[in-house]
C-alpha cells in the first residue's frame, strides 16, 4: 500500500450541497473537493454502449428525471441530460473527463457499481483501460469481490478494495443475496480470489472480526458515510480514514 494514500478525509461522491445546487457526483462537486483539498470518492457505471460514466444510481430517476437504468440507455443521451438541482446545468461525465478534471491533484477512490454478470468483465476492462493513462493517486473499489479480481485481470496494478457492511438489510439492495452469500460476504470469505488490498466499511461494522483482523494484519480500513464530527470520532479507533458528507471534518 503506497503510503499517505489515504492521508487525507474522502469527499463522498464528491463535495456535494444539493441546497446550494451541487450535485453529487456532479464536476462543481468534484471542484470543490478539490479546492478544499480532500480526496474524491465516485462512482462509475456503464452505459448501454459500453462508455463508463460517473454516477451513483442504476435508476435514472433521481437523478435526472429520466426513467430507466443507466445501463439502457446510450451515452450520447446520458452525457447531454442535466443533473437534476444543478446550479450550473452539470451533466454526467465519462470517466476520462473526470481524470482529466482531477489530474492528479487529489487523490481518486473509484468504486465500480455492481453489474449485471455479463456487464462486470467489460466495466473492469473499460475502467482499467482509462486508469492505466493515469497519473495520479487511484484505487478502484466494489462491493462486488468479483469486479476486483476482473479489475486485476484487466491489468490494474494498484490498489484495490473490498466495500462491506453487516448485510442484515431487506429492500432493493439486498434483493436475491441469500443467507450464505451474506454470510460470505460479510466474514470477507472471497478473500482467495478477490485479494483485495484495503476495506472501506460502514461505520456500524467496523466491529465484525474478519474486519478487525485485515486491519490487525495492516490492511487499511476507510469508513463510510460519515456525516458529523461526533461520527468522525467515534470511528477513529476502528478506521484509518473516513469518507463523508454533509459536514466538513476540521482539516483536510
Amino acid at each position: 500500500m503506497r503510503k499517505g494514500l489515504f492521508d487525507r478525509p474522502i469527499a463522498h461522491r464528491g463535495l456535494h450541497d444539493r441546497a446550494v445546487g451541487v450535485i453529487e457526483n456532479s464536476r462543481s462537486a468534484f471542484q470543490r473537493a478539490i479546492e478544499a483539498g480532500y480526496a474524491i470518492e465516485c462512482d462509475l457505471q456503464l452505459t448501454r454502449d459500453g462508455v463508463p460514466v460517473v454516477f451513483h444510481d442504476d435508476d435514472l430517476t433521481r437523478l435526472t428525471g429520466l426513467t430507466g437504468d443507466v445501463r439502457d440507455l446510450s451515452s450520447d443521451v446520458l452525457l447531454k441530460t442535466p443533473l437534476l438541482g444543478s446550479a450550473t446545468g452539470d451533466c454526467p461525465q465519462t470517466f476520462g473527463q473526470l481524470l482529466e478534471q482531477v489530474a492528479g491533484k487529489v487523490p481518486l477512490v473509484v468504486e465500480l457499481k455492481q453489474q449485471y454478470p455479463a456487464k462486470t468483465k467489460p466495466l473492469a476492462a473499460v475502467a482499467v483501460a482509462n486508469a492505466v493513462r493515469y497519473r495520479g493517486p487511484l484505487v478502484f473499489e466494489s462491493f462486488d469481490p468479483h469486479l476486483l479480481s476482473a479489475a486485476r485481470a484487466a491489468g490494474f496494478s494498484g490498489e484495490l478494495g473490498i466495500i462491506s457492511e453487516r448485510y442484515t438489510g431487506t429492500g432493493g439492495d439486498y434483493e436475491g443475496l441469500g443467507s450464505l452469500r451474506r454470510f460470505a460476504l460479510r466474514h470477507l470469505l472471497h478473500w482467495p480470489f478477490s485479494r483485495f488490498d484495503f476495506l472501506s466499511i460502514d461505520r456500524t461494522a467496523l466491529d465484525l472480526p474478519a474486519v478487525r483482523l485485515c486491519r490487525a494484519l495492516g490492511k487499511p480500513v476507510t469508513s463510510w458515510t460519515i456525516r458529523s464530527t461526533e461520527q468522525a470520532n467515534e470511528v477513529k479507533s476502528g478506521a484509518d480514514q473516513i469518507v463523508f458528507e454533509g459536514f466538513l471534518p476540521q482539516s483536510a
